[in-house]
């Protein structure tokens, strides 16, 4: 690789997808205030995609000026219900109320990329996956976040598609890495194209 990427995240997944795509990277938590920056957003009336490349941004950002020259990645996902923006759930309450609420209905996760380098961004991406859950009865909705526990705090849909989370779907369209929130095909070919990773 040309040059080491840092990429603006703490989850472990992002990591995790990186590295089993050999990539050399750092990681570096992004100090910001997300709901405080997507505040505004929701008001004017970005598109939910909006909000994710705003904030993928803004952590590229934040972390490119604390380290200058260096290829800065910012991630950020979404997930949108009809017009509406959804968040992490708070506790397993939210979480039971979220899945209640996406039950029989389709709807989108948002997975936004951005490259900084100083300060400057570089190139935007935003990919998109479509999920239709399938109809959930509250005791299985019950059942489902007593087994997974709190994990299910940790993504924006209280699931995780890659393991148990799966069983909630009736049909899925976007590829695996859109789900996840790192959409790596588009960013390989943006680093191939730089000369950020051997292409």
């Amino acid at each position: 690789m040309a040059e080491k990427l840092v990429l603006a995240s703490a989850s472990p997944h992002r990591k995790a997808l990186l590295q089993n795509a050999g990539i050399d990277f750092d990681a570096v938590a992004a100090q910001v205030d997300e709901r405080a920056i997507e505040a505004p957003l929701k008001d004017a009336g970005l598109s939910a995609e909006d909000v994710a490349l705003v904030l993928a941004e803004a952590k590229a950002a934040n972390v490119s000026e604390r380290h200058g020259t260096a290829l800065v990645l910012g991630c950020d996902q979404t997930l949108s219900l009809e017009d509406e923006v959804l968040h992490k759930p708070a506790d397993m309450e939210a979480a039971r109320r979220q899945l209640l609420r996406l039950s029989g209905k389709t709807h989108h996760l948002n997975s936004a990329l951005v490259l900084v380098r100083n300060g400057e961004t570089l190139w935007r991406h935003v990919s998109v996956a479509s999920l239709t859950m399938r109809e959930l009865q509250p005791a299985f909705v019950g059942r489902y976040l007593a087994k997974v526990g709190e994990k299910a705090l940790t993504s924006v849909g209280a699931y995780q598609i890659e393991g148990e989370g799966i069983q909630l779907f009736s049909d899925v369209e976007g590829d695996f890495f859109t789900i996840v929130g790192l959409p790596l095909i588009p960013l390989l070919e943006e680093l191939r194209r730089i000369g950020a990773i051997d292409g």
